[in-house]
């Protein structure tokens, strides 16, 4: 699973994670006692020539080691189920080394559901479950985002306006619910003689209409063909053989945790963010730092005093400290420079979580926001190899246990920044900081 953010473990649990792609690390993930792993490409954060090449070097790395040990490999692009991300560019690339090496692709399976999130596909149209109803994902606030925005809802005019035109909404292949719900054999079909080059669109309302879909796969796979899979996290769990479990219960997050308060970072910028944030102060009294991003696009020591504020609620001991980032939005004049002015404060908001967690040891570290959470995992916290442990919510937010570098000992959660209720950020902290306090008592 080639993660273009840190979000495609919230489904799953006990899977390797990787956020590099030696030929060491990827050979420890193929040695683990596991059906699949992750290597987090933190792609969606890169601008197009480099997403390219990233997702090169882990295809051309996967091959490598998998050739070495005896396996197969089969790629999946796992990317935002809200379809933001950078389309087809990675499932090309990713088709064009397999090619390279000797097995092409044949078509690219399209299925960006994510059940527990209320992201489904009927009909061949992307729709998101929101508080007041459904909503076409054209029509929500996720289709305007300033680097991958899009207008299309249904899935084969998606594609089209994606690809420029080179895949045609008539070159796309449907699977419809009615036959994905009653006849295995003609799914199976259907995949097996997809056209070359097409992009297959199952439509995906349950967890048992994905499981329907993987083992069309596997028997399309049987007859010789290969496919490129561009999903969601829910077919991540499907694919893996795995149901949907219960969150981590209670007195395993007492053993997780440690006894100091949790240092919470959000770095997402989109309303329902904004809500759950809103919810957490009310709730459980935490303390907010405020990173200003204009003081970071200035360089005025934003860093430096967001930082000691950060330290100061820590060493008081009370509750949760949290660092955001202000809401003012600053978008550049094209994708790459919104993309520029982003890695910039996410490289401030790591600076100043690491230099946190390094004086003040938080008794856990959340991240608030895809690629925030793949920035603080690998360059604040150093993780290079962990193991997605399991939920915090039903089918959403993922506890990582790192297996190596300094955060060993720091239960680590990613949250995305545009799944759960009003309250779930809250109901997370939490969960979290009963643990710790039941570990200090």
């Amino acid at each position: 699973m080639l993660d273009d953010d840190p979000t495609g473990t919230q489904t799953i649990r006990d899977l390797p994670v990787l956020t590099r792609w030696t030929a060491d690390d990827i050979a420890w993930a193929l040695a683990q006692p596991a059906p699949a792993f992750f290597v987090l490409t933190n792609s969606r954060s890169l601008g197009s020539d480099a997403a390219r090449r990233r997702n090169r070097e882990v295809a051309e790395a996967c091959f490598d080691a998998a050739e070495e040990a005896g396996f197969e490999v089969v790629f999946a692009s796992r990317s935002d189920s809200t379809l933001r991300g950078h389309f087809p560019l990675e499932t090309d690339e990713l088709a064009a080394v397999s090619a390279e090496r000797g097995r092409p692709v044949d078509a690219v399976l399209l299925v960006p559901a994510y059940v527990d999130a209320g992201r489904v596909t009927v009909d061949g149209v992307h729709r998101l479950r929101g508080a007041d109803g459904w909503t076409a994902v054209g029509d929500s606030e996720f289709a305007r985002d300033a680097t991958f925005g899009f207008t299309s809802s249904r899935l084969a005019d998606w594609v089209a306006e994606k690809s420029g035109g080179r895949v045609p909404a008539e070159a796309t292949v449907p699977i419809p619910l009615a036959l994905l719900r009653s006849d295995a054999d003609a799914v199976a079909e259907r995949l097996a003689t997809a056209p070359g080059g097409s992009v297959v669109i199952p439509d995906a309302l349950t967890d048992d209409d994905l499981r329907a879909v993987v083992l069309g796969v596997l028997a399309a796979e049987a007859r010789g063909r290969r496919f490129v899979y561009r999903v969601g996290p829910s077919f991540v769990r499907a694919l893996a053989g795995q149901d949907a479990s219960p969150p981590l219960p209670p007195e395993r997050l007492a053993e997780l945790v440690g006894p100091a308060p949790g240092l919470v970072v959000v770095g997402s910028h989109v309303g329902q963010t904004t809500r759950q944030l809103e919810r957490l102060r009310d709730r459980t009294g935490a303390s907010e730092v405020v990173l200003d991003v204009e003081g970071v696009v200035r360089g005025d020591g934003a860093v430096e005093a967001a930082r000691d504020a950060l330290l100061t609620v820590l060493r008081r001991g009370n509750g949760p400290a949290v660092l955001g980032t202000s809401r003012t939005r600053i978008t550049g004049a094209d994708a790459d420079e919104s993309l520029a002015i982003a890695r910039r404060v996410s490289a401030a908001v790591v600076e100043v979580v690491r230099e946190t967690v390094r004086d003040g040891s938080p008794g856990f570290v959340l991240a608030k926001g895809g690629i925030t959470s793949a920035d603080v995992a690998t360059e604040a916290l150093g993780i290079g190899r962990a193991w997605a442990r399991g939920t915090l919510l039903p089918g959403i937010v993922s506890l990582w246990q790192a297996a190596d570098g300094p955060a060993s000992g720091i239960p680590y959660i990613v949250f995305a920044g545009n799944v759960g209720d009003d309250d779930a950020l809250a109901d997370v902290v939490t969960r979290l900081e009963e643990g710790r306090k039941e570990k200090a008592s």
